[in-house]
């Protein structure tokens, strides 16, 4: 383990134990070497894991620590949407043992890579799903049963929104990093925001110590139940955005 990890929680004001620190380790060990072949990450060096991974999710996780929305007792629900490599929900998962996560990816050799990951770490209660969201959040066990819905780098706002909202408790939020195109995401997903449920509630700078670029973390919470129509078809919510 290198020391950005270590400076990134320092400066985010958490301190890790050490076998959270080992789980860290050998989950960058394990995208580094299964993950690159699975085409789960294109970075290649641990230092890049770290800071771009770890560390980013870690500064999400303060931020909703900081807001009440994620707590250190509280057993939140949570669904890491098109979740890849399992960022940010593992990370999340890792710093925070009472999370219920749910992982989900439509690719199978990414959810494949998940499930050999969690294992080896052995996080035995996070829930791997192979599938899209347009088809999981028709299943009764998964449709407005998530206390959250973190998405990071999936679709613009207005997809997202129709993706993630069916999936929410009413009084759940979507988590969302978005980067420099957000103000024209937020003029498309009025209309979206208003047939689906959910209302903005914040669009902050989020603050990653050492981070590139300008990342701000977009918030909704759904204020109401979602149309059954909702979400249409695979594929038609990227063809044809609210």
């Amino acid at each position: 383990m290198s020391e950005i990890l270590l400076c990134g929680a320092d400066a985010l004001g958490i301190e890790l134990t050490p076998e959270q620190v080992m789980l860290f380790d050998r989950y960058a060990n394990a995208l580094l070497t299964v993950g690159r072949l699975s085409g789960v990450t294109a970075i290649g060096t641990k230092e890049g894991i770290e800071q771009r991974h770890f560390v980013e999710s870690l500064a999400l996780a303060t931020a909703l620590l900081r807001d009440g929305l994620l707590s250190f007792d509280a057993p939140t629900r949570v669904l890491d949407l098109g979740t890849g490599g399992g960022i940010p929900g593992l990370p999340l998962r890792i710093l925070l043992p009472q999370l219920r996560l749910t992982l989900l990816d439509a690719r199978e050799r990414k959810t494949a890579f998940l499930q050999e990951t969690t294992r080896s770490l052995e996080l035995d209660d996070v829930e791997i799903v192979a599938g899209r969201a347009e088809e999981i959040a028709r299943i009764p066990e998964y449709r407005e049963s998530f206390d959250m819905v973190l998405a990071r780098a999936v679709a613009p706002l207005p997809v997202l929104l129709e993706l993630s909202l069916p999936l929410l408790r009413v009084g759940g939020r979507l988590v969302t990093p978005k980067g420099s195109g957000l103000s024209g995401e937020l003029r498309a997903s009025e209309r979206a925001l208003a047939m689906l449920g959910g209302e903005l509630v914040s669009h902050e700078p989020l603050a990653i110590p050492e981070g590139s670029g300008s990342q701000r973390l977009v918030i909704v919470r759904k204020t109401k139940s979602t149309p059954e129509r909702f979400p249409r078809r695979p594929g038609i919510p990227s063809k044809r955005p609210l």
